[in-house]
C-alpha cells in the first residue's frame, strides 16, 4: 500500500510527535501525567490538533476524555472506535498508552492525504484515565462510554483529598452527564486498540507487531497486618508481634506460590509500615496484592492458596489479617473477526501475523461490554513497560502504521454490511 521511504516517514513522524506528548508531565524521571492535571490538560491541546490534522473533531467529554470524530460519525453512521490512553504511572513511559492515541491519528492522516475516505464513521478517543493512578479508579473514561461506569467511584480521593468528580469538573467536565455517554452497541462496528506489547514475546520472536488474542482478568487486594508496637532495644525478640515481619513472610510466600503456578502471575507493587520508626517494632503494615491469569480458574486456586498460607503466617506470629478486595476484572477474548482482519491487514503488510495473548488489562477491559474488541501489539524493547526505559524504534512505528492503514481500508470493503456473524 505504501512505499518503504513512505513507511519509514511515518514512522519518524509518529517518534516524534510521541517525543512532543512525553514533554507534558511532572517533572522527575520518565514520564509522569496523571488524570486531570495540568499536564493532561496541555497535552489535550497537542492531541486535538493532531485531531484536527486526521480530519477528526475533537471534544472534551464529560468523564475527560478526548473524542475525535469523524464527519460519519457525528452523523450517526457505523463508527469503530480506536484509541487509549493518555495517563501514566508515576515516572513510566513515553509510549504505553499514548502510542494508542498517536498512532490511529498518524494512520487517518496518511490516508486523508492519500485521498483514502474511510465509508464509516471513525473515532479516536484519549481516554483520561486507565492506570488509576492519582485516585485509584481504573478505566472512568472507557466505562463511560460502555456504559458500566459506576457514580460510587466519584468518591474517589487522591492523596490531597481532592474527590474524583471534584477533580473533573475543576477540569472542565460534567460527573452528572457521564451516563450520557454511553454509546448505542448497534452504532459501533467495534473496538480496536494499538499498544506496545509490555512482554518480550515480539522480540524473541523478532517480530514488529503481533495480533492479540484476549485480555488478562486481573485482581488486586489490600491486606492490614496488624501487630502491637514496642520499643525496639527494650523488647524481648521472643514473642514480639512484629506486623512487619509477618508481612514479609507473606510477600515471600505469596512469590513462591506464583512461580509455582504455571499461567498466574502477581506482585506486592506497595507496602506500608506504621509508625515506620527506626526504633519502634511495627505494629501494622498494609500491601497490595495483585493477580492476573487469563483463566479465572487459575487465579482463584491461586488466591486461595496465598491467602491461606497468609493466614498461617499470621497465627503463627499472633498477628491479626485483614482482606480487602479492591479491584477484579475478568478476562475478556479479543472478536474472531477482528483478529482474523488485523493478521490480513500485517500479511498484506508482509509482516508475520503473530497470535499472542495480553498479560495487562487496556480499555478494552470495558469497551468489551459495548462490542467487539480487537487489538495490535507493537515490539517494545526488552519488553519493558511501566518504566522511563520503555522503547520502540522508528521502523517498527511505521511497520505498525502501515498495517493499520491496510486494516481500516480493508474494513471499509465490508462496513456497510457489518461485522461477521
Amino acid at each position: 500500500m505504501i512505499d518503504s521511504t513512505t513507511q519509514m516517514a511515518l514512522g519518524r513522524q509518529l517518534m516524534a510527535r510521541l517525543d512532543e506528548a512525553a514533554r507534558h508531565s511532572r517533572p522527575g524521571p520518565g514520564v509522569t501525567r496523571l488524570f486531570c492535571s495540568d499536564e493532561h490538560r496541555a497535552v489535550l491541546e497537542l492531541i486535538a490538533d493532531w485531531m484536527r490534522q486526521a480530519g477528526l473533531t475533537p471534544e472534551l467529554d464529560a468523564s475527560g476524555n478526548l473524542v475525535g470524530r469523524n464527519a460519519r460519525a457525528m452523523a450517526g453512521e457505523k463508527t469503530l472506535i480506536m484509541g487509549s490512553h493518555q495517563d501514566t504511572v508515576v515516572e513510566g513511559g513515553k509510549y504505553d498508552g499514548m502510542l494508542g492515541v498517536a498512532l490511529p491519528l498518524q494512520a487517518l492522516q496518511a490516508l486523508k492525504e492519500a485521498g483514502t475516505e474511510l465509508p464509516y464513521g471513525i473515532e479516536v478517543v484519549a481516554f483520561g484515565d486507565e492506570e488509576g493512578t492519582r485516585f485509584q479508579s481504573t478505566l472512568v473514561g472507557s466505562r463511560a462510554l460502555a456504559g458500566t461506569f459506576d457514580p460510587a467511584s466519584l468518591e474517589a480521593r487522591d492523596t490531597d483529598g481532592v474527590t474524583l468528580g471534584e477533580a473533573l469538573k475543576g477540569f472542565g467536565g460534567d460527573p452528572a452527564r457521564i451516563p450520557e455517554l454511553a454509546r448505542n452497541p448497534e452504532q459501533v462496528l467495534g473496538f480496536v486498540e494499538v499498544h506496545i506489547e509490555q512482554g518480550p514475546v515480539l522480540e524473541q520472536r523478532d517480530h514488529a507487531v503481533g495480533v492479540v488474542t484476549a485480555l488478562t482478568g486481573i485482581e488486586r487486594h489490600r491486606m492490614r497486618v496488624t501487630g502491637k508496637a514496642g520499643h525496639a532495644g527494650t523488647t524481648p525478640m521472643a514473642g514480639r508481634r512484629d506486623a512487619l515481619v509477618g508481612a514479609a513472610g507473606m510477600v515471600v510466600e505469596a512469590d513462591r506460590i506464583l512461580n509455582a503456578t504455571e499461567e498466574l502471575v502477581g506482585v506486592v507493587g506497595k507496602l506500608e509500615v506504621r509508625p515506620n520508626a527506626v526504633n519502634v517494632i511495627p505494629a501494622e503494615v498494609t500491601f497490595t496484592l495483585e493477580l492476573r491469569s487469563p483463566e479465572a480458574d487459575v487465579r482463584e486456586r491461586g488466591r486461595r492458596e496465598i491467602l491461606e498460607a497468609f493466614e498461617r503466617h499470621a497465627e503463627a506470629r499472633g498477628l491479626e489479617l485483614s482482606v480487602e478486595t479492591t479491584y477484579q476484572a475478568e478476562a475478556v477474548a479479543c472478536a474472531d473477526w477482528l483478529i482474523e482482519a488485523l493478521e490480513k491487514a500485517c500479511r498484506g503488510c508482509g509482516e508475520p501475523a503473530e497470535r499472542l495473548f495480553s498479560g495487562a488489562g487496556h480499555d478494552g477491559l470495558a469497551m468489551h461490554d459495548l462490542t467487539d474488541i480487537g487489538m495490535l501489539f507493537v515490539r517494545c524493547r526488552d519488553g519493558l513497560s511501566h518504566h522511563p526505559d520503555e522503547a520502540i524504534s522508528g521502523e517498527d512505528a511505521g511497520r505498525a502504521t502501515q498495517v493499520l492503514m491496510r486494516f481500516l481500508t480493508d474494513l471499509g470493503a465490508s462496513a456497510q454490511a457489518g461485522p461477521p456473524t
